[in-house]
């Protein structure tokens, strides 16, 4: 997969900043909530460019916070940090606040669900959208038609549910609705949905070192990942914990294959751990907004 067009690294596009618009008497619809991984993070920085890349195609009124954003404090809350959080809270929601906004998307379930469901106790009080239930809404609604850029039929691709979005907020048919608009062969891991296997880097894990143990989670769940594009019957078989599908998929070769990921830890963590594996020639990992972008012909880095 390639993961630009030429048509889409020519075209530059400037991204309106709330503060900009507030100097013009004027208001976005939606405010896209960057995040701290897609602001800084060098990989997750592609999702973010895509995502801006499917808003600007679309036409929608949107803002970015800019230098005004600060982290949601996610990462201090889940390590018991109360008092940081709410200081990092605090600031955001005044700034939010202070530009009367209503509407919140994002690309990271983190950030999702420490806005969605921890600053209304502070007095943040937004609807908030994930990034994956927006794209589900822009096909849905026709703006986007997946049609024009790179094909996926036929490619296989299985997609790991991300902890807060999934079993946190109860958000598993969104990802999977935009990757059939693909028309590719979606095949499902073993321990998915609500039965998923996180990536191990939740509840601030993505910040400490690992613990004792006998193999890190994220390669556990890379190799369930490969097991299932490839087919691996047997190594699926010896898979533990509980599982959602009972089904096998046949033998596949993995040379294209696709992990789906929408989430910016699960981006990190599923990308080592097919560094691991030695596989990152046959097998890629990709955030949603870049696979839709580049089904339209509008992704570029």
């Amino acid at each position: 997969m390639s993961p630009t067009t030429p048509e889409a690294t020519k075209k530059q596009i400037t991204v309106p900043v709330m503060a900009d618009l507030a100097a013009r008497n004027e208001s976005p619809e939606i405010l896209f909530w960057v995040g701290c991984a897609g602001a800084f993070d060098e990989r997750y920085k592609r999702v973010t460019r895509a995502f801006v890349r499917i808003l600007d195609h679309v036409g929608t009124n949107y803002a970015v916070l800019g230098l005004e954003e600060s982290c949601t404090g996610d990462p201090a809350k889940r390590a018991g940090n109360e008092f940081l959080f709410q200081m990092q809270a605090m600031q955001n929601i005044t700034t939010m606040n202070g530009y009367g906004i209503k509407k919140i998307v994002t690309a990271c379930p983190h950030c999702f669900n420490t806005i969605k469901n921890e600053y209304p106790a502070l007095g943040g009080d937004y609807e908030v959208i994930h990034h994956s239930t927006y794209l589900q809404q822009l096909i849905n609604e026709g703006k986007v038609g997946v049609t024009g850029g790179e094909s996926f039929k036929g490619r296989r691709i299985t997609f790991h549910d991300s902890c807060y979005l999934g079993r946190a907020n109860n958000i598993y048919e969104a990802p999977r609705d935009v990757l059939a608009a693909l028309d590719a062969d979606l095949v499902e891991m073993k321990r998915s949905r609500a039965n998923g296997l996180c990536c191990g880097a939740g509840g601030a894990q993505m910040w400490k070192d690992a613990e004792p143990g006998k193999k890190e989670i994220n390669i556990e769940r890379t190799e369930e990942a490969l097991a299932t594009l490839s087919g691996k019957a047997e190594a699926l078989a010896n898979l533990g914990g509980v599982e959602t599908e009972t089904g096998t998929p046949g033998p596949h070769d993995l040379q294209g294959s696709i992990i789906a990921v929408s989430c910016p830890f699960c981006m990190t963590m599923m990308s080592d751990g097919v560094k691991n594996k030695e596989q990152e020639g046959k097998v890629q990992v990709f955030d949603l907004a870049e696979l839709i972008a580049s089904a339209e012909g509008i992704n570029a880095q």
